[in-house]
């Protein structure tokens, strides 16, 4: 007989604290205060080591998805913490809603609660597709909109803070800044305000106004962008703390941010139209979204640009990059988004990249890592390692892997090239220009 999961009703809204699986560090401390605003209360988990993938490994298939078993071994090692009244506790997980493992993670995460012998524990689904319609956690749309701040604000303060740490005179100021924002924020979405894109475009300059006051000596350092599975792109966990790693290698690192991928799974959705018809009514509304979208998008990578940092461009231009690359149609797991996000890393001056991927991720596997030499043909001087992750991949290979990336990096630091490397057209990507006969007799 199957199991009954219990749901997660509209009355645990006052009775349960929700648990949180970490990703996306800034982001998610914001996003706290979103749910809370909303009547929700919430813990972000920060528990970590090799027990919490231990404990994966123990319940859920170890051909899993990595990020499932770290997720799902998050929630089992705070259950086992003893920290949390089990009668009034809830888990919330994010589902994409597209045909990557992740949106079936729930499932795995309810069987495995009732082998661990916690059958009673209420999973809700966090995501933007309509999925989990009886549950009691519901994406209302203004819970959407602080969500969306929440992400915006992260992102900004992500990149702000990642281009002014590797150059304070004083150890912590950016981070201080960060938490300083984060807790304003906060405050403000507590207040029912900060989520409008008036008051975001308003608020954007400031971010950026305070973090251009902080001391610095710029000298030339490496720099990184880190590309790849959105879990283990930005979650410390999944990926071994990758960005403190290249910090102590004396690199700036650059994250695109966590919106680009939600722009993507909508734009996606509009794509669908395009590829393959259907209404036409979604594809307007998905348009309109994203213009909203642009919107304020153009207006916090300007307050960035304006405050003297560097601003990738927006999503719309995204898009545009790689065309006649791959096609926009490849859009299981992150899709023609992370061949776009490394094209846009060449192009900004971080041609240094990580390309991080959970071991056996099919979809990453082919628009990161079989991407790889095409970027390089197009841009020669661009510097990609692709790097698994996995229960059974050590740290200190996975470290040592990025360091020969670094070493080469570093020698053209050091020793810049004179001529810029010419890069290949697509035609002689493709194998140059077709012959005629008569030219080819002649060879």
């Amino acid at each position: 007989m199957e199991h009954q999961y219990p749901k997660f009703t509209p009355e645990m809204k006052k009775t349960h604290t929700i648990l949180i699986p970490n990703m996306a560090v800034t982001q998610f401390r914001l996003l706290k205060y979103a749910l809370e605003y909303d009547g929700y209360k919430c813990e972000i988990l920060g528990n970590c080591g090799s027990a919490v993938a231990q404990l994966g490994l123990k319940y859920v298939h170890n051909d899993t998805c990595y990020p499932a078993l770290l997720v799902i071994g998050q929630f089992l090692d705070a259950l086992n913490s003893g920290k949390y009244d089990l009668e009034h506790t809830a888990l919330l997980i994010t589902q994409t809603g597209g045909g990557c493992r992740a949106s079936n993670y729930i499932h795995l995460l309810r069987k495995a609660l009732v082998k661990a012998g916690y059958p009673e524990i209420p999973v809700a689904s966090l995501n933007f597709s309509g999925l989990e319609k009886d549950s009691g956690f519901q994406m209302t749309l203004p819970l959407a909109r602080r969500a969306l701040a929440c992400i915006f604000y992260g992102d900004m303060l992500c990149a702000l803070r990642n281009q002014t740490a590797p150059y304070e005179n004083e150890k912590g100021s950016a981070d201080k800044l960060v938490d300083k924002w984060v807790e304003r924020l906060g405050r403000v979405l507590l207040a029912g305000k900060g989520f409008t894109a008036k008051e975001m475009k308003h608020t954007f300059p400031l971010i950026a106004r305070e973090f251009a006051a902080i001391p610095v000596t710029r000298v030339p350092k490496v720099k990184v962008g880190v590309v790849g599975e959105i879990y283990v792109k930005y979650s410390p966990l999944g990926n071994n703390d990758l960005q403190k790693f290249l910090e102590s290698q004396d690199c700036e690192v650059n994250f695109p941010g966590l919106m680009g991928f939600v722009q993507y799974c909508a734009f996606n959705m509009g794509e669908d139209h395009v590829l393959y018809g259907g209404k036409l009514g979604t594809k307007v509304v998905i348009d309109q979204f994203l213009n909203y979208l642009d919107s304020i998008e153009r207006s916090m990578l300007k307050a960035t640009a304006d405050a003297g940092f560097y601003a990738p461009g927006p999503f719309k231009e995204l898009v545009e990059k790689p065309k006649g690359v791959i096609s926009l149609g490849a859009k299981m797991g992150e899709g023609w988004l992370l061949t776009a996000e490394m094209i846009e890393l060449v192009q900004g001056g971080y041609g240094n990249i990580v390309c991080a991927q959970p071991f056996g991720c099919l979809p990453n596997h082919i628009v990161g890592k079989g991407m790889v030499n095409k970027i390089r043909a197009l841009y020669p001087a661009s510097n990609i390692t692709p790097i698994d992750y996995d229960p059974s991949a050590t740290k200190v290979n996975q470290e040592n892997r990025i360091k020969l990336m670094l070493a080469v990096a570093k020698e053209r630091l050091n020793n810049p090239v004179q001529e810029p490397v010419k890069p290949l057209t697509a035609e002689e990507l493709a194998g140059g220009a077709p012959r005629l006969s008569h030219e080819t007799a002649n060879v």
